[in-house]
């Protein structure tokens, strides 16, 4: 019995030598840098120890409006695009014949590149010297003012970021949620018909449940997602976000360490350190509410 334990331990090793160099170690790494006062990464030099780093951070107005730009990010993009992925694998679970090749078409934006996807979006959006963009066509066809989506209001850029965010993360949540009703035991729904049960009352009392695991894994990944995002912002916005008013915690973090703003690490591993607790404390939430609500 020893002799298979040790076995196992030996087998485990790579991954754990692999997540200790690269997850916990920089993670801990991350975490010294953001108490060491005036960083010097020239020669790995700083003046003192201490919480100047994060009242910094706290009070940068570049960080303030990150942290609210990723914030309204994650409240409006999650549980829509949730919704939505909820809504259209339950449609696309009624349409057999089909399901295979609408499946496919759902899921061609998730493997398409992120940066190729904003420049068509930059070409619906964007307003230049030759066009207002197909959005503002379609706003002008119905007797609107045309809107510049990209370099304009903030409410209309922060639009723009949430419908592209929408639309890349929904064909990975339609993909799961349609795997997981497909494997709903049909016995449920047989036993429900035959009792006369109301479709509404079917789909909240036996598929919602059935379902709920794959749900909430969802909303996590959802969530964890939506407050790393900075990709999206740059393929709509550029790479100088901070001047678009844009911005993301992640990108603020890059920013902080290569960016216009570059070469002070210690601002970036407290912002780093501010985003992981943010995250951690949402997931602790969604945990303890997913003790009554989530049924494995």
């Amino acid at each position: 019995m020893d002799n298979k334990n040790t076995k196992g331990w030996l087998y485990l090793l790579p991954a754990f030598l692999f997540l200790g160099a690269f997850l916990i170690y920089p993670l801990i790494d991350v975490f010294v840098y953001s108490f060491e006062e005036g960083y010097n990464s020239a020669s790995q030099t700083f003046s003192g120890t201490g919480l100047y780093n994060y009242s910094y951070v706290l009070h940068d107005p570049y960080f303030l409006r990150a942290v609210q730009n990723t914030l309204i990010l994650v409240v409006i993009t999650v549980p829509l695009s949730t919704g939505l992925a909820l809504l259209i694998s339950v449609a696309l679970s009624s349409v057999k014949p089909l399901r295979d090749l609408f499946q496919t078409i759902y899921f061609l934006p998730y493997v398409t590149n992120t940066l190729a996807v904003g420049l068509v979006f930059m070409i619906l959006f964007k307003k230049t010297a030759y066009s207002d963009g197909l959005v503002n066509l379609l706003i002008q066809g119905f007797g609107g003012n045309s809107v510049d989506f990209i370099g304009g209001p903030y409410w209309a850029k922060m639009f723009v970021l949430c419908f592209y965010t929408v639309w890349v993360v929904m064909p990975f949540k339609i993909l799961i949620l349609t795997s997981a009703l497909a494997s709903v035991n049909p016995i449920y729904y047989n036993a429900a018909r035959v009792d006369g049960t109301p479709k509404w009352r079917i789909f909240t009392k036996i598929t919602l449940p059935m379902i709920s695991p794959m749900i909430f894994y969802l909303v996590i990944t959802g969530f964890i997602g939506a407050f790393k995002a900075y990709s999206d912002a740059v393929a709509l916005f550029g790479t100088d976000l901070n001047a678009a008013e844009m911005n993301t915690i992640v990108g603020y973090v890059y920013d902080m360490l290569y960016g216009n703003s570059g070469g002070y690490p210690s601002y970036a591993s407290a912002a780093a350190i501010i985003l992981f607790s943010i995250v951690l404390t949402i997931t602790c939430i969604n945990l303890l509410v997913s003790r009554k609500h989530v049924h494995y």
